[in-house]
């Protein structure tokens, strides 16, 4: 199974803890590590291989036009889109982002690929940037209820549900997570999509 991971800096793994030489795991190699350990427990012959197509800082734009050559024409089995947290920041507006994930979601439809949605975390420390994030991810959630696509719901998964803000324990720099945050992402991915997918596939071995 080949899956790709396409997104912006949250994808790469960014982190300021790369800059101290500190172990930083993105969250397309924890899935991955996640799958493998999960496939062997169970004597499985399945293989998942998760590509990072990160790029930081990038926009939903730019995942738009190079969408073609990284994605499609790695011709994946799924691709993960985790896109949005830079025109947040940019103050696009979230249904121009949603339209653009939407474009995306066409895309990966029309190629044959399964695409996978996903909410965006929230921030650290610029409060006024949770909103636009909170209404994107509602935007987002009905995109793939109504494209019946599966959804993995980072922002759940990384946030201090008192304050709507990205938890302390998860934030490298308020906008990036740190290496345990990244692994929560993965572990998000892996428990909430890609384990009930391996399930269904392991039934079709026996």
């Amino acid at each position: 199974m080949k899956i790709i991971a396409l997104g912006d800096s949250l994808t790469v793994g960014e982190s300021e803890f790369e800059l101290s030489g500190a172990d930083s795991t993105s969250y397309p190699e924890y899935l991955e590590t996640l799958a493998h350990q999960y496939l062997s427990s169970r004597k499985s012959t399945l293989h998942v291989n998760v590509l990072n197509r990160g790029i930081s800082g990038e926009l939903t734009s730019g995942m738009i036009e190079r969408f073609s050559d990284d994605v499609v024409g790695e011709k994946p089995d799924h691709v993960i889109i985790l896109g949005g947290t830079n025109d947040v920041g940019w103050g696009f507006d979230p249904a121009t982002i949603t339209h653009n994930l939407g474009v995306m979601y066409d895309a990966a439809q029309n190629a044959g690929i399964a695409a996978v949605a996903c909410s965006i975390p929230s921030i650290l420390g610029f409060d006024e940037l949770i909103p636009p994030r909170l209404s994107l991810n509602s935007m987002i959630r009905t995109e793939a209820m109504r494209r019946s696509l599966a959804l993995v719901d980072f922002f759940t998964a990384t946030v201090d549900p008192s304050t709507n803000r990205l938890s302390e324990d998860y934030s490298s720099d308020g906008l990036h997570l740190n290496p345990k945050g990244y692994r929560e992402m993965g572990r998000c991915a892996f428990d909430s999509w890609l384990k009930p997918l391996l399930d269904q596939q392991s039934r079709l071995e026996i």
